[in-house]
């Protein structure tokens, strides 16, 4: 009975380790930086939504905040995060057999550059983008448009996150 306690101990324990290790997985790797800026992200897209640079910019500042130990600053930072909205679209992906969308999608792209002022060779430049596909029939209006830009800014700044501090 000892020896059974003892195995059913230890196989939490390494279970416990496991899940610690695995989670490790989505913080930054160590770097040499103790302040990060993001400059404000301009919206260059061809269809302007109004509202999306400032939202973009901060949902990319609360992300670092949240996910590192680094201090925002609003210049001179060691790691220093800035780009342009490129991409604001939305079409169709599925047809009814009236030819009316039955489903649509909007896109929204980012070109992002990274400059890390103690590692210069950790600078990055990227297109980062991610979609989020609506009924046809809903207009991408008010709580609507708030859950597609939530779901695309959640899933581009974690991208930007991994590519730049996690280094996937």
């Amino acid at each position: 009975m000892r020896i059974f306690k003892f195995l059913i101990l230890s196989f939490l324990a390494l279970s416990i380790h496991s899940c610690k290790v695995s989670y490790g997985f989505t913080q930054p790797t160590s770097i040499d930086a103790e302040t990060f800026q993001v400059n404000y992200f301009q919206n260059e897209a061809r269809l302007v939504e109004p509202g999306i640079d400032r939202q973009f910019t901060t949902a990319l500042q609360d992300l670092i905040v949240n996910q590192t130990s680094l201090d925002l600053v609003t210049s001179n930072g060691d790691i220093i995060y800035e780009g342009e909205i490129v991409e604001y679209r939305i079409a169709p992906t599925t047809a009814t057999a009236q030819n009316t969308a039955a489903q649509n999608r909007l896109t929204i792209a980012i070109n992002v550059r990274f400059f890390d002022k103690n590692d210069p060779d950790a600078e990055l430049e990227k297109r980062f983008s991610f979609f989020y596909d609506y009924p046809g029939s809903a207009q991408l209006v008010g709580s609507q448009r708030d859950t597609a830009l939530e779901e695309i800014f959640e899933r581009i700044t974690q991208d930007i996150i991994n590519a730049t501090l996690a280094k996937w």
